[in-house]
């Protein structure tokens, strides 16, 4: 169970006084409904939620030692806790959990890292820009109308960490217990595709390099161009070489369709980029994984055309909220 801080303390007893239910404070601060009952009757019978005298083994680390590891931590967050034990100063005997335990008690915990796109000053300039030139649209009149486009790969066996497998001691290196994954994933196919509000295009197999004479002809003009044959469509893609060659740019330019604007390094802003995490993870619960690339293929195709339209529709309902996100955040990396 969680430990409160000093400030969280004060916090839970300022929602106590102010009516909120102690259920209510134990769900947002992590922590059982006890702890906060006791924590009130502490504060009714001393006026004070610091925690009573009691024996044991004294506090290994002073108040200074406390602040030093929580300003290390929040000015570099990735940081690790031996490298806090080492830069300590003065002398001291604390153990990694040590510091691991203050930082627990400061609210910051070792998490999984978001990994983003690395954005440069002139890309978060550019992203604040676009997002502002975009805040007036909505789904009704603007969005609606736009093709989101894009390629994805993936990979016939992804080996990401998070899978789990249950064994006894001394069981790791059991032939049942080991993720056996090959070389590079066994590689994985490319595919292209497009959603819209109203409807999505084929799931595009992209075989080899793609170049802008390629993309021009296996993809834009037999898949993209029927698309785009409302004169107010509008045709959206990253800035993915191919994307932006001449070739490409005066082809669409001949055939009059309409492009938006994309920001450098921006996939947080396509909402197409959702809807491929959503088909590998249907891929993957099959009961029959895909044995080559060929089932991969086949797998993906089918899964492709089975997911809802309306799941589409609420992706692409999102992007007034992302053009908000992205202003909101000065052009750095938002929750999308």
């Amino acid at each position: 169970m969680a430990r409160l801080s000093r400030e969280d303390r004060q916090i839970a007893l300022g929602r106590v006084q102010a009516g909120q239910s102690p259920s209510a404070i134990a769900r947002h601060f992590h922590v059982s409904q006890s702890t906060i009952s006791r924590l009130w009757v502490r504060f009714q019978a001393t006026g004070s939620v610091a925690d009573l005298p009691r024996a044991g083994r004294p506090r290994a680390t002073t108040a200074a030692h406390d602040r030093f590891l929580r300003l290390r931590h929040l000015r570099n967050r990735f940081l690790s806790a031996s490298s806090s034990v080492q830069a300590l100063p003065g002398p001291h005997r604390l153990s990694d959990q040590t510091v691991r335990n203050r930082l627990h008690e400061a609210g910051l915990r070792a998490r999984r890292p978001h990994r983003g796109a690395v954005l440069t000053r002139r890309h978060r300039q550019n992203r604040v820009q676009w997002g502002n030139q975009h805040l007036r649209w909505t789904v009704r009149n603007h969005w609606r109308q736009v093709w989101f486009s894009d390629e994805s790969y993936f990979l016939l066996q992804r080996h990401d960490g998070r899978r789990r497998v249950y064994r006894r001691v001394n069981e790791r290196y059991a032939p049942n217990c080991v993720d056996e994954a090959p070389v590079h994933g066994g590689g994985g196919v490319m595919v292209w595709g497009a959603i819209n509000t109203a409807g999505r295009s084929t799931l595009v197999h992209v075989q080899g390099r793609i170049t802008a004479q390629r993309y021009v002809e296996e993809i834009l003009r037999p898949h993209a161009l029927p698309l785009l044959a409302d004169q107010d469509a509008i045709f959206q893609q990253d800035n993915a070489r191919p994307h932006t060659a001449r070739l490409t740019t005066q082809f669409l330019t001949d055939h009059h369709v309409q492009v938006l604007p994309w920001p450098s390094m921006s996939p947080d802003m396509n909402p197409i980029e959702h809807l491929w995490d959503e088909l590998d993870r249907r891929v993957r619960r099959r009961e029959e994984a895909p044995a080559n690339h060929r089932d991969l293929l086949q797998a993906l195709q089918e899964e492709w055309d089975t997911i809802p339209q309306q799941d589409i529709r609420h992706l692409i309902q999102s992007m007034p909220r992302r053009c908000r996100a992205v202003v909101a955040a000065q052009g750095s990396h938002t929750p999308y």
